[in-house]
């Protein structure tokens, strides 16, 4: 029987072996418990800061400028005709506008809103939202804790492909994180309300509602059908879940929602079913936080929030060469500043000591083997990690399913060379989308 850890930091924790080797090595998720732990509410102390995904416009385009006042729930649109926008969390002062760039050459527009409560509430939103419709979803609600799908802004369609499943995941998809679970566990109303308004707006009967089989009561109490997960990761990936509920994996190179699947967060669910009854788009962001020592606390905070001020009211000091990571220690990507603001998607900050971080080299596979043994699709690791170090993602793709990769790290985590295959796959990944992006533009 193997061991599991408790707190992943690196290699230097790495889950036991059996001695003969002839199990592969697992790692388990940390599920919730039945005592819920205290949610830690924070508020931002100066100014909130809210990201706009796309290149930002020229500035004679923009529809805001800085000195703007803005009310809190006030609807930001960057310029006229153009679908993107935000939700000010806040009531306050726009003190600037400026391109942000994030991981992997992301684009963004940020706005920083210099907080002033005077200003007061916008209720444009209370106004129309009277009868619910997908209309009022796509103008106001894209944004909400959890981030609406945009596959689900397109239902109905009649398009191909069409939806035809609605996936609730009720389960962290990282090791660590309980942000899912724990509102699965606390928010039964208002996910039973939010499943039910599902239902209504797009027309899609089929919701299944993915859980640990230790919410599996909880998850039923929703209305939704239940699908239970095996504890060991990377069980909650979405491809993965997908696969478990259809039967078959999910074809590479297409998406889950190319295949009629639509995977949507709990905390999406039950932030549509509290603005249409309260009137008022949700702001307030549910998020697990992992110190240096592995410890977990819940906080509760408005999307926008510098993470710097949920970590001064949690005494977690943050020092030079420490490492920052949004999401869990598996597939979580580096944030780069403590200043970096809470995102409507964030379900985990997880920091990491400078002496604690386990150390990648540039150095050659020995082919151990152990990428292809733990890998589970079957990826050829060993040889697709051959292609990525020399940049040809093409022959990565066509050659060595790349496209098949699920993108749960574990051949990173058991890599005797210490290489960062799993940072390799995202590039190429990123790179190919990339490429393609702008031949389709091209023609």
């Amino acid at each position: 029987m193997l061991l599991l850890p408790r707190y992943v930091t690196g290699r230097e924790t790495m889950i036991k072996r059996s001695f003969i080797g002839l199990f592969q090595p697992q790692l388990r998720y940390d599920t919730i418990g039945s005592a819920l732990p205290k949610i830690k509410a924070v508020r931002p102390r100066k100014s909130v800061q809210i990201l706009v995904e796309g290149p930002m416009p020229p500035a004679k385009s923009l529809l805001l400028k800085t000195g703007d006042k803005v009310k809190a729930g006030q609807k930001l649109q960057l310029t006229a005709g153009n679908g993107r926008y935000t939700i000010a969390p806040v009531a306050g002062v726009i003190s600037a506008i400026e391109p942000h760039i994030g991981n992997f050459g992301r684009t963004y527009t940020a706005i920083t809103i210099t907080i002033d409560s005077t200003i007061g509430m916008d209720d444009r939103f209370q106004s129309e939202s009277g009868t619910p419709s997908m209309a009022i979803v796509r103008d106001y609600l894209s944004t909400i804790p959890g981030l609406l799908p945009s596959a689900l802004s397109m239902v109905p369609s009649e398009k191909e492909p069409v939806i035809h499943t609605l996936v609730v995941l009720g389960m962290d998809s990282d090791l660590l994180v309980n942000t899912r679970q724990y509102i699965v566990k606390s928010e039964t109303a208002a996910l039973k309300n939010g499943i039910r308004l599902l239902k209504e707006l797009t027309g899609i009967e089929k919701i299944i509602m993915a859980v640990p089989e230790t919410l599996s009561q909880d998850a039923m109490a929703t209305g939704a059908q239940v699908k239970t997960l095996h504890s060991a990761y990377p069980s909650a990936l979405p491809r993965l879940i997908v696969k478990e509920i259809s039967g078959k994996p999910v074809p590479a190179g297409k998406t889950c929602e190319e295949t009629g699947f639509c995977l949507i967060s709990v905390e999406t669910v039950a932030s549509l079913a509290k603005a249409f009854e309260n009137g008022a788009v949700p702001q307030e962001k549910l998020l697990t936080v992992i110190d240096k020592r592995g410890q977990k606390s819940m906080v509760s905070a408005l999307i926008g929030t510098p993470l710097k001020d949920v970590f001064d009211s949690l005494n977690i000091l943050i020092n030079e060469g420490d490492r920052l990571i949004n999401g869990g220690p598996m597939t979580g990507e580096s944030i780069y500043t403590e200043f970096s603001p809470i995102l409507p998607d964030m379900d985990a900050v997880h920091v990491q000591d400078k002496d604690a971080i386990p150390l990648v080299e540039n150095s050659y596979c020995i082919n151990c083997g152990e990428c292809v043994r733990i890998c589970p699709v079957n990826v050829p690791v060993n040889l697709l990690v051959r292609f990525l170090e020399a940049g040809k993602y093409d022959e990565a793709r066509d050659e060595q399913d790349l496209d098949a990769c699920v993108e749960c790290g574990l051949c990173s985590y058991v890599c005797t060379a210490r290489i960062p295959i799993f940072q390799y796959i995202r590039l190429a990944k990123y790179e190919l989308a990339r490429i393609q992006a702008a031949e389709a533009e091209n023609a």
